[in-house]
């Protein structure tokens, strides 16, 4: 899944484009209307929607993954409402992450993590990335460096 160019802003609700970077803020496109638009870094907060992490247990979990078992489990658990109870909320994202940890993953992070799974969700925007062949014969030198056996005399 590639959430490389979405980011959430505060302030601002649902999710945008980055479609440029200045030195004093972004602009930001509307995934909706595709209105692009600058938001100065004094007033809004951004993150990117890729440097997000889970807490649990033993490591984090990339916000990509997490979408992925929701949308995995969409059949035999959809997501519930974000304005449920917190402990109907805990419960659910309890079966999507059992290993979560309860102390850091706060029930606002729950409930904005289904709404943007909604969002995303609604646009078709839950696809796995494609590898292309160019990413694909990288990986794959890569992984021929990695075997190689270092010989020294």
């Amino acid at each position: 899944m590639d959430l490389s160019n979405l980011v959430a802003v505060s302030g601002l609700s649902g999710l945008y484009k980055m479609a440029g970077n200045r030195k004093n803020g972004l602009v930001l496109e509307n995934i909706d209307t595709g209105k692009k638009n600058f938001y100065a870094s004094r007033k809004h907060q951004f993150t990117p929607l890729e440097s997000i992490s889970i807490y649990t247990t033993d490591e984090g979990v990339e916000l990509s993954e997490v979408f992925n078992i929701m949308k995995e489990q969409f059949d035999t658990n959809p997501p519930i409402s974000p304005k449920s109870d917190s402990f109907e909320l805990r419960a659910y994202f309890a079966e999507v992450l059992p290993k979560h940890d309860e102390d850091k993953v706060y029930i606002s992070d729950i409930k904005k993590l289904i709404k943007w799974y909604g969002f995303l969700a609604e646009r078709d925007m839950l696809v796995e990335k494609e590898v292309t062949e160019e990413e694909n014969e990288e990986d794959t030198a890569t992984d021929a460096v990695e075997d190689a056996e270092v010989v020294t005399e």
